[in-house]
């Protein structure tokens, strides 16, 4: 016989597991000055990773919130938090910008 305990502990276990596996990493390549792709949708729990392709440093930028810094080569991630519209930007290239929609 099963216990109760036994029960909801393997329940709890599941849940976790689900989340965790529906997390996805999303990839925006930085190259020839530009995001692509540069709207992004994404959830709650799903990473970001920028890929700087190009020979200069850039940075992945929101008003008060990330700043992620991604030297010549080289990638960051950010995992979203919260739900919600974010712009976002390069404090080296500000022309140079991106959107991404959090679903929760």
């Amino acid at each position: 016989m099963v216990s109760k305990g036994y029960l909801l502990a393997t329940a709890v276990v599941a849940l976790i597991v689900t989340d965790t596996a529906q997390a996805e990493t999303i990839q925006v390549t930085i190259k020839k000055l530009a995001f692509a792709p540069a709207d992004i949708h994404a959830k709650v729990g799903d990473t970001v990773k920028w890929v700087n392709t190009d020979p200069i440093a850039h940075s992945a930028t929101t008003k008060g919130g990330w700043d992620l810094t991604i030297p010549p080569n080289k990638t960051a991630s950010e995992v979203m938090k919260k739900a919600g519209e974010f712009n976002y930007h390069c404090r080296f290239h500000p022309n140079m910008k991106g959107h991404i929609t959090v679903a929760p």
